[in-house]
């Protein structure tokens, strides 16, 4: 129970629900054991007027007690289907406030998740794939909302009709209580047995339906490519494998669990022989009557019912606490990034400064930056030039404030990027990411996302500003055309400038290109760039590239080699020195000749 521990304080904060819900599993309960009660007397009833019957045979009033006695059985009845109905009744309202509140907490507890998984890092998110994220968040919770409902509710039911009945047993004949419950202590001893083995299952259960709901979205994700190398039964066959692996581990579990139903009904089986036939014995004794003996029979089969439910409980209890224990893990995963004291707000001028910076991956140990140093004032244009795996974008990253440093200095305005108030920094940033991600949304929505905006016109004039904004206008529905998810529907230019204009639309004060133009031809380029040039003066931009072409026009450029500046100055210094530079213009130049030769 220590992981399930953690939704105590749901329980506290739902407790004017929950009291209530606990009243009416007692008030069920004492309706449920009456009519054992009712029973009994009318058992011996039957047996005092069927003596009383035969000893008025032959005289005129023998008819008249047969009359009262049929009466008698008619109200006993009554009263019995009356206590039923009651019981109904609150049975209904604890369902009512119980399930009900379990339903209330799962909605809170997937929040709490969800807002978690906000916070997190990108560290976080490089360990953890996207489908055990979702499982967590999902069939998780599900299994942990079987414990808040239907466990708890079934346990206090449990534990209140066990006492009630017990006491009503004990008032009868404590001897025959005795024997009546002797089989509990060895299901007592089963269960602690099996609890073991039912965790161990439950949480691989849970640890194999991560694994498959992350091949399943993996696939789904990646279907273009799949069909594309023609590898769809390679897939099934995975699939399949994977599914059979958890048809196995769900298997085993179900076994384990069937272990208790077969026990539970024969023990309460010789609870019943046991009753029977001790009660025989005491009433020949005369210490209890016969009537007693069949109150006791109901009494031990409205012990089956908890008998029942102490294994399904258990069973919901365990997997639940796997569950649970799943989650936690998470939700205890502190975020490296965050706010201290709130941090300072301020608006953003754009001088940015890298000092002696050195960042490694913490994951892969791979160091993308080593002693990385560059001042950008405001209202410039810094381009970082470099191969794939210089650490270009590691650069973005790391202003965007994604990682921490291993060593040196990030300052913005001459303040460390760490002082500034987190959402209100990278809400001042434009930021367009080299994997392009778009929503499964309108080309609008997915545009306003930048900024939470309804400002057609601010969308429009974004969507121009990108040069995307005619290619918008031939669709059929313009800005409301829905794209597909990850926008597959769209081509990669496409996406790319739809990524640039959710950018633009928030009017940022820095903005960050990560070698954004890779998909657009040449002319597009220029013209991004000429109307970038319009939008950000004034402001601070920062141009990462593989491409000459897109940064030769910067006002600094930085060019990058296995995470180590190995070049710096403007377009004309840098051709002038006949470095590394000069070498990749004058290759890329040749390749752009031969490319419209």
């Amino acid at each position: 129970m220590k992981y399930l521990s953690y939704l105590n304080k749901y329980f506290y904060k739902y407790k004017w629900r929950l009291i209530p819900g606990v009243l009416f599993v007692i008030a069920s309960n004492y309706f449920g054991i009456l009519p054992a009660q009712v029973i009994r007397v009318a058992f011996d009833l039957v047996k005092e007027n069927i003596s009383l019957y035969q000893i008025f045979e032959g005289f005129n009033r023998q008819q008249e007690i047969y009359q009262i006695f049929g009466y008698s059985l008619l109200l006993f009845g009554a009263a019995v289907l009356i206590l039923a109905l009651i019981r109904g009744l609150f049975l209904f309202l604890m369902r009512q406030t119980i399930i009900l509140t379990s339903r209330h907490i799962e909605y809170d507890l997937k929040n709490e998740i969800y807002a978690h998984y906000q916070k997190l890092d990108m560290a976080f998110y490089r360990r953890n794939n996207t489908g055990d994220l979702m499982n967590r968040a999902t069939e998780d919770v599900g299994r942990v909302r079987g414990y808040l409902g239907p466990a708890v509710m079934y346990s206090i039911n449990t534990v209140v009709l066990t006492i009630m009945v017990i006491i009503a047993m004990l008032q009868v004949n404590k001897t025959l209580t005795f024997y009546a419950l002797l089989p509990i202590p060895i299901l007592t001893i089963v269960i602690l047995f099996i609890n073991k083995i039912i965790n161990i299952r439950s949480e691989n259960i849970q640890k194999q339906l991560s694994v498959l709901s992350n091949f399943v979205q993996e696939t789904f994700s990646g279907i273009r490519v799949i069909k594309s190398y023609n590898r769809e039964e390679k897939k099934a066959s995975d699939f399949l494998d994977e599914s059979n692996t958890y048809k196995d581990v769900s298997i085993s579990l179900v076994k384990a669990q069937a272990i208790f139903f077969p026990l539970i009904l024969l023990l309460v089986g010789l609870s019943t022989i046991l009753t029977v036939y001790v009660g025989g014995q005491e009433v020949i004794k005369g210490t209890i009557s016969s009537g007693n003996i069949a109150e006791f029979i109901v009494y031990v089969n409205q012990l089956t019912f908890p008998a029942m439910a102490l294994a399904w409980v258990n069973s919901l209890i365990q997997r639940a606490a796997a569950s649970q224990k799943r989650i936690n893990e998470f939700l205890e995963t502190k975020p490296d990034i965050y706010n201290e004291n709130d941090g300072i707000r301020k608006k953003l001028e754009g001088k940015i400064a890298f000092k002696n910076v050195v960042f490694t991956y913490p994951d892969t140990g791979i160091t993308a930056l080593d002693d990385i140093s560059f001042n950008v004032n405001q209202g410039e244009i810094l381009a970082i030039l470099g191969k794939t795996g210089s650490g270009k974008s590691t650069i973005a990253a790391l202003l965007m404030r994604m990682y921490n440093l291993n060593a040196g200095k990030i300052t913005i305005d001459d303040v460390d990027i760490t002082e500034y108030n987190l959402q209100y920094y990278r809400e001042q940033i434009g930021y367009v990411p080299q994997d392009v991600f778009l929503f499964s949304d309108t080309i609008a929505r997915n545009i306003a996302f930048g900024q939470n905006t309804e400002d057609e016109e601010k969308i429009k004039w974004a969507a121009r500003s990108a040069a995307v904004y005619d290619n918008i206008m031939n669709f059929d529905k313009g800005f409301q055309t829905a794209i597909g998810e990850r926008g597959i529907t769209l081509s990669g230019g496409q996406k790319q400038r739809i990524s640039i204009a959710r950018a633009l639309v928030k009017d940022p004060e820095i903005l960050i290109f990560d070698d954004c133009l890779s998909a657009v031809d040449t002319k597009t380029e220029e013209e991004i760039l000429n109307q970038l040039g319009k939008i950000m003066q004034g402001k601070t931009s920062i141009l990462i590239s593989h491409r000459v072409s897109t940064v030769k026009n910067a006002d600094k450029i930085i060019l990058l080699e296995a995470g180590k500046i190995v070049e710096k100055g403007n377009h004309d210094q840098l051709i002038a020195l006949g470095g590394k530079y000069f070498e990749l213009y004058e290759k890329q130049k040749l390749d752009e000749e031969t490319v419209v030769n």
